[in-house]
């Protein structure tokens, strides 16, 4: 890779946003630069980010869109178009990378395929507390703890194959990485989706459909994500079926993208 960044979407929770972005200043590689996609958040993150911005030493781009509702696929849409790297790692706001995050995804990194990390889940009751330094650490006492969902992918195996498929279950953008030709290829995030939900599983249904495959590793690429109320889920009926056409008529490219249907980039 010649560059990589990371765009991190985020809304209205400035405190995990810090723990994440602390979590990538300490990479064992740091990414070339970070892109804050910001659904709509106040003035607080704002705020946040602009003191972060002076303690931190690379690139940190902040994007933002009003505040509309879920409109994560608009918002990375802006993101990717901010970007001046050749490969991007989608990162949510609340998910704390491990120390080696950057380096393993660099690792992974294969032409002809997106990578699908791995994540950890940090329950109700250790989320507010919990930090980069607790991951970097207390590893070892992790690898124990009650407060944690699939500890598994804890384990630090690196010479294990990683995994090459098709398949459609376990799609998550909150952790994922793609070269930024081929998102252009597809015309990025689909912006007809809007509220939680399909989104990410759609751009990687035309991905497939394009040619690419899957590839990820149960013990590498891993962050942490911290606990939050369940979205609003009012709009994922329609959501599914927009990611159905996507899959019967074997869409690559969809028209609501990084370009518009009048041939402009938004």
């Amino acid at each position: 890779m010649k560059s990589i960044g990371v765009i991190v979407t985020t809304y209205n929770r400035p405190d995990a946003l810090e723990r994440v972005l602390k979590g990538l200043a300490c990479q064992s590689r740091l990414p070339n630069e970070i892109i804050v996609a910001d659904d709509g958040s106040g003035d607080d993150t704002r705020k946040g980010l602009n003191t972060f911005i002076e303690k931190l030493d690379l690139p940190l781009t902040h994007v933002w869109r009003p505040d509309q509702g879920f409109r994560t696929a608009q918002i990375r849409n802006k993101a990717i178009l901010a970007s001046t790297s050749d490969y991007l790692v989608f990162l949510d706001g609340d998910c704390i990378p491990e120390p080696d995050f950057i380096r393993d995804h660099i690792t992974l990194a294969q032409k002809g395929y997106y990578v699908q990390g791995k994540r950890v889940l940090v329950d109700q009751s250790l989320s507010p507390s919990f930090t980069f330094s607790d991951i970097s650490k207390q590893r070892l006492r992790l690898l124990f703890s009650r407060h944690l969902s699939n500890r598994h992918h804890l384990i630090r195996a690196t010479w294990f194959p990683a995994s090459i498929s098709k398949k459609m279950g376990g799609i998550r953008s909150c952790n994922m990485a793609v070269c930024k030709s081929d998102l252009i290829s597809v015309n990025g995030f689909n912006e007809d989706f809007q509220g939680w939900g399909r989104e990410d599983s759609e751009l990687v249904a035309r991905l497939y459909n394009k040619g690419l495959r899957r590839r990820e590793h149960a013990f590498m690429a891993i962050c942490f994500h911290l606990w939050h109320a369940a979205n609003n889920r009012n709009r994922l009926k329609f959501n599914d079926e927009l990611l159905e056409l996507t899959i019967k008529n074997k869409t690559v490219r969809c028209s609501n993208g990084l370009l518009k249907a009048d041939n402009t980039l938004k």
